[in-house]
């Protein structure tokens, strides 16, 4: 017997936010502290080679292993605090020796990416706004100011070209940041970036996990963020895991972003069976060095060198989704009573 119209719907809808319990679906807690414990010295060793051979900050080598780091942190893993002081330093660093284009609204290389990205890891890391942050600031809300977003000239997918991206952060960096005098160009931008979003209706990965991101930081009226919650569970395939397109296969990237934002912006909990299946397929897809390794598909153009992080030519996107797997099952774990270590 079929359930009437208004319940079946009732029904669908609990389906997708409540927590199922499945036999077979997650993998232990053990397991999942386990690929944690292995990941943290590797993603450590890549983000302190990079600062060694090269001086700018790097959002795959700086701010995803500072944003998985600082997550290890506040459930009670043991990382290199040290290492974490300097990759923050060399991230405000970075942006130091830009402050006057910023000032411009010239920014750096890397434009909004890098403005955006690096805010995201001195949050993280505690920092405080200062006269370095409300110049990156400044940047962001002169730059494309005439747009109804903000876009990012290069294409390296998966994590830097996507439009969708490129707001998120700049919207993340306004929000932790922006001064009492931007207050109102800030809101100006938000409503603008409201209205885009709104008609946007993106077709890759990347694109849906940060437009879900971003639809939730500028709080749309309507069911705007239930159906992109629903879009990014109905897209996860019958390994556990997510595809950057759909015509290419799993990988810990594409879904370790969707987890990220289900749990912090999709409001699922660690239970739910979507996000169980997606940590089975992180817990099953890590490398014994504790890394998880995802093929390049992004032209390169600048001059290759090594970090420390394994997989050769595939290292930055590698260690870039191997920050999000880590930091994807790290919110899967409740914040340690005992506070960081």
């Amino acid at each position: 017997m079929s359930l009437p119209r208004h319940l079946a719907a009732l029904v669908a809808g609990f389906m997708m936010v409540s927590p199922l319990h499945a036999d077979g679906l997650a993998p232990t807690a053990e397991a999942i502290r386990a690929a944690i414990t292995k990941a943290v010295p590797v993603l450590e060793k890549g983000a302190a080679g990079s600062a060694k051979e090269r001086k700018c900050f790097t959002c795959h080598n700086q701010a995803l292993p500072v944003l998985a780091l600082v997550g290890a942190r506040k459930r009670g893993f043991s990382i290199n605090k040290e290492n974490l002081d300097k990759q923050l330093r060399h991230t405000e660093t970075h942006l130091k020796r830009g402050q006057k284009g910023y000032l411009e609204g010239r920014g750096q290389g890397g434009k909004v990416i890098t403005a955006g990205y690096a805010l995201w890891a001195l949050q993280a890391g505690g920092r405080k706004p200062d006269e370095l942050t409300a110049a990156v600031t400044h940047f962001l809300l002169e730059y494309q100011k005439k747009k109804g977003h903000w876009s990012h000239p290069g294409k390296r997918p998966p994590s830097s070209g996507s439009d969708f991206t490129t707001t998120y952060v700049a919207l993340r960096g306004l929000a932790g940041f922006g001064t009492e005098k931007q207050k109102a160009r800030i809101e100006e931008r938000t409503k603008a970036v409201r209205e885009w979003l709104l008609g946007e209706s993106p077709k890759e990965t990347e694109a849906r996990v940060f437009r879900l991101r971003a639809l939730k930081s500028v709080e749309p009226d309507g069911d705007a963020v239930t159906k992109a919650i629903a879009q990014l569970v109905d897209s996860q395939r019958k390994d556990g895991g997510w595809a950057q397109t759909s015509e290419m296969k799993s990988d810990a990237y594409a879904t370790a972003t969707v987890l990220v934002a289900l749990l912090r912006d999709g409001g699922l909990s660690a239970d739910h069976p979507a996000v169980r299946r997606g940590a089975r397929y992180l817990v099953d897809t890590q490398l014994e060095d504790g890394s998880w390794h995802v093929v390049t598909r992004a032209k390169p153009f600048q001059t290759y060198f090594e970090t420390g992080f394994p997989h050769g030519k595939d290292q930055f996107i590698s260690i870039a989704a191997s920050s999000w797997a880590t930091l994807a099952l790290v919110l899967t774990i409740p914040e340690s009573p005992c506070g960081p270590r």
